[in-house]
């Protein structure tokens, strides 16, 4: 991940976080959430977004990286968690370790705050999102940080100090399909055969920036703890 130029929240050192890769950063953040009893041990409560367009350049407002005010910064893309704590959105938070808004937040807080989908911008700048659930993105994500090298093979950022991440089939990269979107893979109405789309597909589903919310709030709580056991 790059740039262009354009309850009691939880502290981010509590979570690896390494600068500009968020993906890992969210890879190990779910892990940590099962991990400590914060989310479903099976990750079942947990969806992965990727953030992105066809620009790759994203506008996303609060994040601590800017030097811009309210926050404000272009990226390439970028990844974060969504928990579904019950049904509704008012119980859905967003986990954004980039993010200078309160660990976690609740989605409206965070959709109003960062994504700010009232403010006009050119649709070259529209942001896309592809919701990938938890437990198939952790069986099948792989990135050996070859899209943080420069055409010499030096670090654009330096990498976390863990091993790269290797999907459970041996592959060692895969990250251009989970950041690669376009109008056509938007969901055009999004509705339940979507969601269950969602709990199935290795990519999940892409949605619009104005369906993000209507989205998770068709999601019911009741069936996280039931559709591994059913897929």
């Amino acid at each position: 991940m790059t740039t262009s130029n354009l309850e009691v929240p939880l502290q981010v050192p509590t979570f690896h976080h390494t600068p500009y890769y968020c993906e890992e950063n969210v890879y190990l953040l779910c892990k940590k959430l099962c991990d400590d009893g914060l989310a479903n041990t099976d990750g079942s409560d947990l969806f992965i977004i990727f953030i992105s367009n066809e620009k790759k350049q994203i506008p996303l407002w609060h994040q601590k990286a800017s030097q811009r005010a309210e926050g404000v910064i272009l990226w390439d893309y970028h990844v974060i968690c969504v928990q579904k704590k019950g049904n509704g959105n008012s119980s859905s938070l967003v986990w954004d370790l980039d993010s200078s808004l309160p660990i976690p937040s609740p989605l409206g807080s965070y959709v109003a705050e960062s994504i700010r989908p009232s403010i006009q911008i050119f649709s070259e700048f529209k942001r896309f999102f592809r919701v990938v659930h938890t437990p198939i993105f952790l069986r099948h994500f792989a990135s050996d940080r070859r899209h943080m090298k420069d055409s010499a093979g030096n670090w654009i950022a330096e990498p976390p100090l863990h091993e790269a991440i290797v999907a459970e089939d041996g592959t060692i990269h895969n990250l251009n399909e989970y950041i690669t979107v376009s109008p056509d893979d938007v969901v055009k109405n999004v509705g339940a055969d979507n969601v269950n789309v969602v709990f199935s597909e290795k990519l999940g589903v892409v949605v619009g920036e104005n369906d993000l919310m209507e989205f998770f709030s068709l999601i019911p709580s009741g069936e996280l703890n039931n559709v591994l056991a059913e897929s």
